[in-house]
């Protein structure tokens, strides 16, 4: 497996295209008094892509992402970018963590110095981990797939690969989201090299399908019908992605605004904000 150091520079014509984008974006129609009830708040969205238009500051980004040490591989006909932030320690454990979407290595980047390194973060020397953070065919800077069968079965075989690649003859892997569900393939398909998974998000199926409710407390069964009523009402942006994505892409990569919109109502909705995303996420 070739590997090459990559530094993330997005062309300033890419960034010009972008702010002319922003600033040439049509905004709809909202229902009076609608807030987000029916998809992104028309307000708040003004105010964010004024934000992204006039004040965000991509270079700084740019210059904080590079701060770690950034690779590109030919996994399997895919190139595949990640972060590999070896551990300080006499033995670190390898670690491959996997994002999910709406999401990027770049959630990462406040956990891979207590990972790598957490005797300097108050913890303990022997726990740290070298840290390999790909991401996903499609995601970041790693290709995009040009052929369909592109699921997460599939890409935990890439990140064995990846991963024996490297040097790596046994791992452990970390996942939220679809991580997750990679990460479940890694540990299930690939056990002959994985030594456990941590899942952020775990998905489970009732011992008795026939009798979902079966065992369960009142609080338990309002608790259900809460999680169906969130799935019947929050779920519809799956719908699409899962059957017709090319046709949710003309729009989403034509218009920044559009898919700013599409983002950041998940960000709001799956998070403990009260209703006020700024409260857990900055603008940035």
């Amino acid at each position: 497996m070739h590997v090459e150091p990559f530094r993330i520079h997005v062309p300033d014509a890419t960034l010009a295209d972008l702010r002319q984008r922003l600033a040439r974006t049509r905004f709809p129609d909202a229902i009076t008094g609608g807030g987000w009830t029916y998809g992104t708040n028309l307000a708040y969205l003004r105010e964010l892509v004024a934000y992204w238009r006039d004040r965000y500051d991509w270079r700084a980004a740019e210059a904080r992402l590079n701060a770690f040490p950034h690779f590109r591989a030919d996994v399997e006909g895919v190139g595949i970018h990640f972060i590999h932030q070896r551990g300080v320690g006499p033995a670190p454990f390898p670690l491959v963590i996997t994002h999910g979407w709406p999401g990027s290595v770049v959630e990462f980047v406040k956990i891979i110095g207590p990972l790598t390194d957490p005797a300097r973060h108050g913890g303990d020397v022997a726990d740290a981990f070298d840290v390999v953070a790909p991401s996903m065919p499609g995601y970041g800077f790693s290709d995009r797939p040009s052929a369909p069968g592109m699921d997460a079965e599939r890409i935990a075989a890439i990140w064995t690969n990846l991963m024996r690649g490297l040097g790596y003859r046994r791992f452990g892997a970390q996942g939220g989201d679809w991580g997750a569900m990679v990460s479940t393939y890694l540990g299930a398909r690939h056990a002959d090299v994985v030594a456990g998974i941590h899942l952020n998000m775990v998905i489970a199926f009732p011992p008795d399908p026939a009798n979902p409710v079966a065992g369960l407390t009142q609080e338990e069964v309002v608790d259900l019908m809460h999680a169906q009523e969130f799935l019947k009402e929050e779920t519809g942006y799956q719908r699409i992605q899962g059957t017709k994505p090319q046709t949710l892409g003309y729009a989403l990569n034509d218009s920044p605004a559009g898919l700013a919109a599409w983002i950041v109502e998940k960000f709001r909705t799956w998070s403990d904000c009260d209703g006020e995303v700024e409260r857990r996420f900055t603008k940035d």
